[in-house]
């Protein structure tokens, strides 16, 4: 969106629906976006290249406790390191192109609200915002499946973390989208099979996520890596296993059997405990969403659950419920 010669992108929250965390191992999965929180850039031609801190960048504290505070809330690193080297990807896939990007300098700001480390992909949704804005302002278009894995690289190659490509596909195709990611075909064309679903096939779903359990995923997934690497059996197989449930719940949206998808979203989760090392406020979440009625699993790395639920008794108990425990429960609207 651009007014005034300013120019605003966004890039949304996203939730794994199911099948994750299989989408780095040559898994499928099935994830949506949504519009209750979102990350910007808002950008504007200037004498000189300026990258704006925002409050996450915040470097001067009113005391020790202040600046305990900010680093419970939002880490040890700022946003402006995914800007830098989202700028960095940027030009150096301009210069494989050989895109000439002139002389034209901007000014960037970054804004989001996306509640940190809890599985929604704040980082990759600054990210994509930023390329969002930079596309527009030099006038380079980059396809889909393969903006989502520069978007991926900004974090893997420049900064060191590791991730997956689903949140990355998601957020740049936005909406339901169903993700396979066979290896045959990623060596082949270098991208999986992606392909948006309509999110009216959903049943009814609700997020819920709790601050204070966040991790970040470049913590949470280093040891899974290591052991699938190692060929544990018990990995590999839990891999398989969530992709088949993604290709099960993708079948379910299609033919409308709505009531076939809580199970497997619980079963995603089940399998997931049985191998990972879970925080007990977790786990907790979990089993109180599940003792509504709703099903539950995580929508990324922990921190946030994504499930169904039958109907508006059942959302009103899943709040009466999670609420007192420090939980925000939402509808999430999809987009």
């Amino acid at each position: 969106m651009e007014h005034n010669g300013i120019i605003r992108s966004r890039a949304y929250s996203r939730a794994g629906f199911v099948g994750n965390p299989s989408d780095g191992y040559f898994g499928k999965t099935i994830s949506f976006t949504f519009s209750n929180f979102y990350a910007e850039t808002v950008m504007y031609e200037a004498p000189r290249l300026e990258l704006l801190p925002n409050r996450r960048d915040l470097a001067i504290y009113k005391n020790l406790d202040h600046l305990e505070q900010h680093i419970r809330e939002c880490g040890y690193y700022g946003g402006i390191r995914l800007l830098q080297a989202s700028l960095k990807r940027f030009l150096i896939y301009c210069r494989e192109k050989d895109i000439d990007l002139g002389e034209r300098v901007f000014a960037m700001r970054y804004f989001s609200n996306i509640p940190h480390h809890v599985g929604m992909a704040g980082s990759s949704a600054i990210i994509t915002a930023c390329f969002r804005g930079l596309m527009q302002f030099y006038g380079v278009d980059i396809a889909k499946e393969q903006l989502a894995n520069i978007i991926l690289s900004v974090e893997t190659e420049e900064l060191g973390i590791g991730a997956g490509l689903q949140d990355r596909v998601a957020q740049v195709y936005q909406g339901l989208t169903f993700m396979d990611f066979d290896q045959e075909t990623m060596e082949q064309k270098g991208h999986g099979i992606y392909e948006p679903l309509e999110s009216s096939l959903l049943p009814n779903v609700y997020i819920a996520y709790k601050r204070e359990l966040s991790e970040g995923s470049e913590v949470f997934h280093n040891d899974i890596r290591a052991r699938y690497n190692m060929g544990e059996e018990a990995v590999v197989e839990a891999m398989q296993a969530w992709a088949e449930l993604a290709d099960l719940v993708r079948v379910a949206l299609l033919s409308g059997d709505r009531d076939a998808i809580g199970p497997l979203l619980n079963e995603n989760f089940d399998m997931r405990r049985s191998i990972y090392e879970i925080h007990p406020d977790n786990i907790e979440m979990v089993d109180a969403a599940r003792s509504t009625g709703a099903s539950a699993k995580f929508t990324g790395s922990g921190g946030a659950i994504v499930g169904t639920y039958a109907g508006e008794d059942c959302f009103s108990e899943l709040k009466h419920t999670l609420e007192p425990m420090g939980i925000v429960v939402l509808k999430p609207n999809i987009i």
